[in-house]
């Protein structure tokens, strides 16, 4: 690991200002679960880390009745995992949290990082010199894919590791950034980027921005919703296919509702036409079926991660007969 300065800021001013214009002379620092790891192993050498986590009201939790739920980025999971009102009315949320790490990370882990962190390909992670190290070629085509994307992909093929970020996607949640001196907000179904338009970066954050707050709606009486995860071990691990639903139900039918996947795309994807098609549904074991295999139905599988579409249309059909029952 190379020599680099350690900067305590006060202010999102002086971190921004610290932060200059190039990801390479400066990288921010909140639970650094990610960052020091990529350090480690050699794959970002900044010349500064800019700490965030002296800066006041980044590590606070808000609701307010009508307006909805307000989450500072330097929250730690293990606060959104436990919090009572986000388990009574964000239950997606809250469950997305719980299945994050171990509780070791989950506790040192901030939502804002855990957003922004990078894929977890091994191409990536390893000594490999593709495409979003500054390469020529994704090494997952031809290679090892079982856990990479099968729909959003090229010329890179990484699958998105957040589990929050799936659960906010659902939940229609916004994103709150700071750029020099203002905010602008901007929903987070437009924060990430698909590899197309920039194959090194995740999400639209430019040098010296920072995501400052996470704010989540608020949801009407009755909302139901969950989050289903499968891991190809028992322990901690990233998600080969995760779902999350957000509901309105009414007697016998759906009003409306949201479903987001994870472990199948370079972003949190969201299922919009299925998502469209919940409205005024009749719920039924077979209308649920008939409609989750619409799910992914543009999959571009790899050679080896074919098995996750009927994965995911699967675990869409078990999450909502799970949560309308």
């Amino acid at each position: 690991m190379n020599n680099f300065e350690y900067i305590q800021s006060q202010t999102l001013k002086e971190a921004s200002k610290a932060l200059g214009k190039d990801w390479q002379t400066a990288l921010p620092f909140a639970g650094g679960t990610d960052i020091l790891s990529l350090m480690k192993d050699g794959i970002e050498s900044p010349q500064k880390l800019v700490n965030l986590k002296s800066i006041a009201d980044l590590n606070k939790i808000n609701y307010t009745p009508g307006k909805g739920l307000h989450i500072g980025a330097l929250v730690t999971i293990t606060e959104i995992a436990e919090h009572p009102l986000i388990n009574e009315k964000y239950q997606v949320l809250a469950r997305a949290a719980r299945e994050v790490a171990s509780p070791q990370l989950r506790n040192v882990g901030t939502i804002g990082g855990n957003i922004c962190q990078h894929p977890r390909c091994w191409y990536f992670r390893g000594e490999f010199n593709c495409l979003r190290k500054g390469g020529d070629m994704c090494y997952a085509v031809d290679g090892s894919n079982k856990f990479h994307c099968v729909i959003g992909g090229g010329p890179c093929f990484i699958a998105h590791p957040s589990d929050a970020a799936v659960a906010l996607t659902a939940l229609n949640a916004k994103v709150v950034i700071f750029s020099g001196k203002k905010s602008r907000i901007v929903p987070i179904r437009e924060f990430f980027i698909l590899p197309e338009l920039n194959v090194q970066r995740e999400n639209i954050l430019q040098p010296g921005e920072i995501l400052t707050e996470i704010q989540v709606p608020d949801l009407p009486s009755g909302t139901l919703s969950g989050y289903l995860k499968l891991k190809e071990r028992g322990a901690w691990d990233f998600a080969v296919v995760s779902v999350a639903a957000v509901v309105q139900k009414n007697g016998t039918f759906f009003q409306s509702g949201s479903i987001a996947l994870g472990g199948v795309a370079p972003i949190p994807w969201l299922e919009k036409d299925v998502s469209a098609q919940l409205a005024g549904l009749n719920i039924s074991v077979e209308n649920i079926v008939q409609l989750s295999k619409k799910a992914l139905k543009e999959a571009e599988p790899l050679e080896n991660n074919a098995y996750k579409v009927p994965l995911a249309q699967n675990m869409i059909k078990k999450l909502l007969l799970k949560i309308s029952a």
